[in-house]
């Protein structure tokens, strides 16, 4: 478990998806939770995009932003759900490899939850459940990520 932070203000952005709705304001919602409870100074800005695959796009702008004004830790939330092609596996790749470029580049932690899944049962597992919700995962590894990037 994360320890709570008390005194240091954490600057978050969460890029949330608009595609699958349903599931990802389940994945935003337990996110915002959780971070009121780790980190309840934290600074929380939310933009939201129409799908999964406009997410890297705001996480590079804000990445971008003068150091005094970017987040410590960005957050990218969305549900892809696979169907009777390989498009939802071509986007789940470009996407995992665009987040990682862009925390690499940046040195800034991005924490990716940009979720490619079977069928709409495991979303709610993961989206909306108590036990696998990765939406509270999300604002416990920025937590844990913020913590080990300010440390120094």
């Amino acid at each position: 478990m994360v320890p709570q932070m008390e005194q240091r203000e954490m600057r978050v952005t969460i890029v949330a998806s608009e595609y699958n709705r349903h599931f990802t304001d389940g994945l935003l919602k337990n996110c915002e939770e959780e971070l009121r409870l780790y980190a309840p100074r934290s600074l929380v800005k939310v933009v939201r995009v129409p799908g999964a695959f406009e997410v890297p796009v705001i996480v590079n702008r804000e990445l971008a932003q003068a150091e005094d004004l970017r987040a410590h830790v960005v957050i990218a939330l969305g549900v892809i759900l696979r169907g009777s092609t390989a498009h939802a596996d071509l986007i789940g790749e470009a996407i995992t490899r665009e987040l990682l470029r862009a925390a690499c580049r940046s040195l800034v932690p991005v924490i990716h939850e940009v979720l490619l899944l079977q069928n709409e049962q495991q979303a709610q597992e993961r989206c909306l459940g108590n036990e696998l919700n990765r939406g509270r995962e999300a604002a416990r590894a920025a937590v844990t990520m913020f913590q080990v990037t300010q440390s120094n």
